[in-house]
C-alpha cells in the first residue's frame, strides 16, 4: 500500500527565553590580582538564608524605596506569604491594591529603576556588540549586581538586591532552580531529560564564569569603578552561580527595544509577580518606562500574574523553580535520525528535505497533541526503513510526497516506536501511580514535590504516545505478520 509522506514546514529550533551562550571574545589581560580572593565579604551572594537578609528597615519596603526614586502612583502593593522551605524567609509578592479591570495599568516603572545591559556596560554600542557576539546577557547582569552588592548600603540598588536575596531565586510558592540542587536532590529527576538539561546548563554557567574577566575588562564602566577587583578573584564560582540563578529567575525579555535593553531587571517584576502559562499580560517597554497592563480583572489583595512565554515545564523548572500543571505549552522532544551507513542515505536525506525534515530531525510532542506527533514521525521513520533501491527511486521520482509501505514495514516502524516509548518510561525510578502517592503527602519535601510533578507530566505524555502507537498496531490488517528486517533502521533518542 502507499501511505502519504505528510509534508510540514521545517521545525525551527526553540531558543529558551534565558538561553546560555559562551563568550567568544578573547581575554585581554591576566587574571593576576593585587588582592586575595574576598572570602569573608558578607555581600558576596545574591541569595541568602534568613539571618543574612537584614538591614532594610531604614529604607522601608522595596515599593517605598521605588516611590522615593521616581515610581509614580500605582495600583499594586507588596504582600507576604510563607515559604515552602521553613529555612527561608517569607516570599513577597505583588498584589492589586484596589479592584482592577482588564486593560488597567497596574504600575509603570521608570527606566531609571530598570537594570539593562545599556546601564551595566555604560555604552549601548558596546552592549550590542557583545550581545551580537553571543555574550550571555545573564552573566553581565549577574556580574553587575555582584559588584553592586559589594558596595553594601552605598549602592543605589541595595534595596532591590536585598529583595532578590529574600526571594532566593524562587518562583511564587515554589523552590530554588534545580541548578542549585544537590546531587541527591537531582536524583528526583532520574529518567527525565530535564536532568541532563540541568547538567548542561550548569556547565554553561561554568564556562561563563571562566570568561568573566573578559567581560569586566571590556565593560569600561565596571573596569573604571572596580579597577582592582578582577571578577574571578573577587567571587568564587559558587557565588557567581547563585547570583546567575537569582538573575535568571527575574529577568524580563522586553520586545521592540534595542539589543542593549532587551534583557531587563524590573523591580516589582518577577519573581514578585507570579508567572502563568495561561496569562497574556506582559511587562512592556514604553517611552521612558516598563509597564504592566493586566489582561483580566483582579480584586483588591489578589496576586498579579504575567505570562512567562511559550515555555515547557522543563524550562519553567530550570529557570524559575516551578512547574505548571495547566501548561498548554508543555512538551517532550523525540530525536530521530537517518542511518548514515545506509547506502541510500543521500537519497533519503533529499527526500526528507523535500518534505521539510532534516537527516537528524527533532520532533516536539506537545501535551494534548501526542497522536498528531506520532503521525508526524511515522513518514520519516518509514523512509528510513526503505531498503529496495527501486522503491527509493519511486519515492524520489513521485509527483507527490509518497513513500511505499508494506504491512511488514509498518509493523517494524510501529514496533520500534513502541519499544522506544516503553524504554523511556522504564528509565524513570517511579511509576505514575507512585508519583501520585508521593504528591498526596502534605509533608513532601518541596523540591521532591516539584520534581515529581514534572516527571509525572512527562510520563503522561509518553503514555499517550505509547497508547497511540499500540492503537495503530491494532489497526494493522494482520497482527500476526512479522516485521520486515531492515539493516539500516533510523535511530530514536
Amino acid at each position: 500500500m502507499e501511505v502519504p509522506y505528510i509534508s510540514s514546514p521545517p521545525l525551527l529550533p526553540h531558543r529558551p527565553l534565558l538561553a546560555l551562550h559562551t563568550i567568544s571574545v578573547s581575554k585581554m589581560m591576566s587574571k593576576t590580582s593585587l588582592f586575595p580572593r574576598c572570602r569573608n565579604i558578607n555581600s558576596d551572594t545574591l541569595v541568602a538564608k534568613k539571618e543574612a537578609v537584614e538591614g532594610l528597615e531604614e529604607y522601608g519596603d522595596l515599593k517605598t524605596w521605588m516611590h522615593k526614586n521616581g515610581l509614580p502612583k500605582c495600583k499594586v502593593v507588596l504582600k507576604e506569604r510563607p515559604s515552602l522551605d521553613a529555612e527561608l524567609r517569607d516570599i513577597h509578592y505583588v498584589a492589586a491594591s484596589q479592584d482592577l479591570k482588564a486593560g488597567d495599568v497596574a504600575f509603570s516603572v521608570p527606566n531609571s529603576l530598570v537594570v539593562t545591559l545599556e546601564r551595566v556596560l555604560g555604552n549601548e554600542t558596546v552592549a550590542e556588540l557583545l550581545t551580537t557576539n553571543k555574550l550571555s546577557e545573564l552573566a553581565c547582569l549577574a556580574l553587575y549586581l555582584m559588584y553592586e552588592k559589594k558596595q553594601g548600603k552605598k549602592s543605589f540598588w541595595y534595596p532591590y538586591i536585598k529583595e532578590l536575596d529574600r526571594q532566593r531565586g524562587r518562583g511564587q510558592l515554589a523552590v530554588e532552580s534545580p541548578l542549585l540542587w544537590s546531587d541527591a536532590e537531582l536524583s528526583y529527576l532520574s529518567g527525565s531529560p530535564t536532568k541532563d538539561e540541568i547538567l548542561e546548563r550548569a556547565e554553561g554557567i561554568k564556562r561563563e564564569y571562566n570568561e568573566l574577566d573578559t567581560v569586566w575588562f571590556m565593560a569600561g564602566s565596571l573596569f573604571q569603578q572596580y579597577p582592582f577587583d578582577i571578577p574571578t578573584e573577587a567571587f568564587s564560582f559558587e557565588i557567581f552561580k547563585q547570583a546567575f540563578v537569582a538573575v535568571q529567575s527575574c529577568v524580563v525579555h522586553l520586545q521592540k527595544v534595542s539589543l542593549a535593553r532587551r534583557f531587563a531587571l524590573v523591580p516589582l517584576g518577577p519573581p514578585l509577580l507570579s508567572y502563568g502559562s495561561n496569562c497574556k499580560a506582559m511587562l512592556t517597554a514604553t517611552d521612558g518606562a516598563v509597564q504592566l497592563v493586566v489582561d483580566r480583572p483582579y480584586t483588591s489583595g489578589e496576586p498579579l500574574v504575567v505570562w512567562c512565554g511559550p515555555q515547557p515545564n522543563s524550562k519553567l523548572l530550570i529557570n524559575y523553580g516551578f512547574v505548571d500543571e495547566d501548561n498548554s505549552y508543555d512538551r517532550l522532544v523525540v530525536k530521530a535520525a537517518l542511518n548514515t551507513e545506509d547506502p541510500q542515505y543521500q537519497d533519503k536525506r533529499m527526500a526528507a528535505q523535500r518534505n521539510g525534515k532534516l537527516s537528524s530531525q527533532t520532533f516536539h510532542v506537545n501535551v494534548g497533541k501526542e497522536r498528531e506527533a506520532v503521525l508526524d514521525m511515522l513518514p520519516y521513520l518509514r523512509l528510513g526503513y526503505v531498503s529496495d533501491p527501486s522503491e527509493m527511486q519511486s519515492v524520489l521520482s513521485s509527483q507527490g510526497p509518497i513513500c511505499p509501505v508494506s504491512p511488514c514495514m509498518e509493523r517494524a516502524v510501529l514496533d520500534q516506536l513502541a519499544d522506544y516509548f516503553n524504554g523511556r518510561l522504564a528509565g524513570y525510578s517511579t511509576t505514575i501511580s507512585e508519583d501520585e502517592a508521593l504528591l498526596s503527602d502534605p509533608d513532601l519535601n518541596p523540591k521532591r514535590r516539584v520534581a515529581t510533578q514534572l516527571v509525572r507530566m512527562e510520563k503522561k505524555i509518553l503514555h499517550e504516545c505509547l497508547k497511540t502507537t499500540l492503537d495503530l498496531i491494532d489497526q494493522l490488517p494482520d497482527l500476526s505478520i512479522s516485521p520486515c528486517p531492515a539493516p539500516y533502521t533510523p535511530t530514536l533518542d
